[in-house]
């Protein structure tokens, strides 16, 4: 892959970053939707482990000045958030109960 969208410390992540490095939180509502739970436990079992390095790398810049890479990997972090709930709470894509939820921003906190 000669596409690099995250730091090097975290480039075994590489291969959910096409997927998962989703600037909105619509975009990660969709992506959350439209995986399997078989995907999404993929990217959670290889991703979760190393959050709290993550936060600690993106907590090095400024939220203002984030480099290209960083804001992927903050994105990423973003995406976990969004599937773990999924994974730890309703063993399915989809909101339990929820009716056909759905979640639509016009704006949004930038990165």
């Amino acid at each position: 892959m000669t596409d690099k969208r995250l730091p090097s410390a975290f480039a075994e992540l590489e291969p959910f970053a096409q997927t998962w490095c989703l600037p909105t939180e619509t975009e990660r509502w969709d992506q959350r939707l439209s995986s399997s739970m078989a995907e999404m436990q993929s990217f959670y079992d290889a991703f979760f482990p190393r959050l709290e390095e993550a936060i600690e790398y993106c907590d090095k810049f400024s939220l203002d000045d984030l480099p290209d890479d960083a804001t992927n990997l903050l994105h990423l972090i973003y995406s976990l958030v969004m599937v773990a709930m999924s994974i730890e709470i309703m063993h399915q894509p989809a909101p339990v109960d929820a009716a056909d939820a759905v979640m639509i921003r016009t704006g949004e906190p930038k990165p």
